[in-house]
């Protein structure tokens, strides 16, 4: 573990020392679990923005993105059942005064057990070799069989007790597991209780006529408020999806664990409108093809996981995530959930306007079922770059750290450097940069011996670096040099975008 926890301090380092996250207000010391997206960061947020957008809309002929006020009637959150609902359940210890959700100490337990099966799997799996047979074996051998159904039984009862809101039994799990204060060992734990998380604010000119509003905790209600305005603007037919991003917010009190849990936070999500009856079917298709979307970006298979959810939300008929194995372990990074109708019922209830659709094809009126995809893209952001981050031995001896970001997602595409600073190589080298930047963010770099500006670009995540030497006075040419390999090419300067284009299409990366 000591391992991972150091990994991820690296990661917390890079990402400040290469512009890519600092702390928000640091002058001030900050606000805790705020950050701000520095010069790379923007970049990186901004493109993984784009490449799920492109997949999800641009590739998909009946989904359409609006972008939704982050303020809106408060009876919307009456409605979706955030005010009277929306709650963690919260554990304080009485000896390290440190709070923590209740369902998150219990889930971690769980994954240990988990992870204890899949060392006895990945022993025998080596043992055996290409004989082995996983499922056999998960259920003959006395251990994992063990393993899993502890595994089982807890986090079933816990979505039991917390789907009924028995809060006593949550502590008592707590209790006859042993579960410590994972900071400093004691025991000494509080009742738990439940913790609303929504931000409140007002709008109005004067504290007496102000009214009382939210910060949206959501994306989603944004969607389905203007479910008819679309369908109706746009001529849609179901099935149809809607999707959006943008900022919502979060009164998390045990936020932690740098970007992957915070009060102001990005999501990407996408409601996908459909027939009574077919909400399955197009569940299942939707988990294939988020993964299909995870996968394309070549971060390791073995990273992924599907979690069912064993505690459905009260609106949901089947629930899943896609984990990543972070630094600090598997965590939900997308949700897949089955909302069933109960979204614009719900709407139609507090709003008494109709939000139903005609289909023309069974001659009926009806409330629409919703699958939602929905994902954290600061969690994604972290899974990028804690996936990236790499230090590498090289064949004399020398380590390189090196951040080997998928090439269509890195801040920036190529460096050009100029060999020297005269000669007229700075002035090639800043052609060059005219031409590229209208495709491709590009920058100049003349500081420093050309090795350790090499080294610099490994290490923010540019997957070129492109050298202007005196041979490219006599002939035109460059040395173009790939992050990942560390292998340099001769080409023509006009060949230079066309090259590019090879490694950085979305055609390349989304098709494949």
């Amino acid at each position: 573990m000591a391992n991972n926890e150091d990994q991820f301090k690296k990661v917390v380092s890079h990402a400040k020392e290469y512009g890519y996250i600092f702390a928000s207000s640091e002058i001030y010391d900050g606000l805790s679990a705020v950050y701000d997206y520095a010069q790379n960061g923007v970049e990186l947020k901004k493109n993984i923005r784009e490449y799920w957008w492109r997949s999800m809309v641009y590739m998909h002929q009946n989904i359409v993105g609006i972008d939704s006020a982050i303020l809106m009637h408060p009876t919307t959150w009456k409605a979706s059942g955030h005010v009277d609902a929306f709650n963690d359940p919260l554990i304080d210890n009485k000896d390290s005064k440190k709070r923590y959700r209740a369902d998150v100490l219990i889930e971690d337990y769980a994954e240990k057990i988990y992870q204890k099966a899949q060392k006895e799997i990945e022993k025998a799996k080596v043992r055996f070799g290409e004989s082995f047979d996983e499922e056999q074996y998960c259920a003959t051998n006395e251990r994992v069989v063990n393993y899993l159904a502890e595994n089982r039984r807890i986090l079933e009862r816990m979505g039991k007790s917390l789907g009924n809101e028995d809060l006593a039994d949550v502590k008592a799990l707590i209790d006859e597991l042993g579960i410590a204060d994972p900071e400093t060992g004691s025991k000494n734990w509080t009742e738990v209780r439940q913790f609303n998380l929504m931000f409140g604010t007002k709008l109005g000119a004067s504290a007496e006529s102000a009214m009382d509003l939210y910060l949206r905790p959501e994306t989603a209600q944004g969607i389905f408020v203007n479910f008819l305005n679309v369908q109706k603007s746009g001529r849609m037919k179901i099935p149809f999806g809607i999707a959006q991003t943008g900022k919502a917010f979060r009164n998390e009190i045990v936020a932690r664990q740098f970007i992957f849990r915070m009060r102001e936070f990005e999501q990407m999500e996408m409601q996908f409108f459909v027939r009574p009856g077919e909400e399955l079917k197009w569940y299942e298709y939707w988990k294939e093809t988020r993964l299909k979307w995870h996968l394309s970006l070549g971060m390791g298979e073995e990273n992924y996981r599907f979690h069912d959810h064993e505690k459905l939300a009260h609106y949901a008929n089947a629930a899943a995530d896609i984990e990543f194995n972070f630094p600090f372990g598997f965590k939900e990074l997308e949700g897949i959930h089955s909302r069933t109708d109960f979204d614009l019922k719900a709407h139609e209830k507090f709003s008494g306007k109709k939000l139903q659709f005609f289909d023309p094809e069974l001659n009926e009126s009806y409330v629409p079922y919703v699958v939602e995809t929905s994902i954290g893209l600061d969690r994604m952001f972290l899974a990028v770059l804690s996936n990236s981050l790499q230090d590498e031995t090289l064949e004399d001896g020398s380590v390189r750290t090196v951040l080997k970001l998928p090439a269509i997602l890195a801040p920036v595409k190529a460096a050009v450097l100029p060999l020297v600073k005269k000669d007229g190589l700075p002035e090639i080298a800043q052609k060059i940069i005219d031409e590229l930047q209208w495709d491709y963010n590009v920058i100049y770099d003349e500081k420093d011996a050309v090795g350790r500006r090499y080294r610099r670009q490994d290490a923010a995540g540019t997957p070129f670096c492109i050298t202007v030497d005196h041979q490219t006075i006599e002939d035109n040419t460059v040395t173009i040099r790939y992050r990942d390999t560390m292998e340099q090419e001769r080409i023509k300067i006009e060949e230079i975008s066309e090259k590019m284009k090879e490694t950085i299409s979305y055609k390349n990366w989304l098709s494949e």
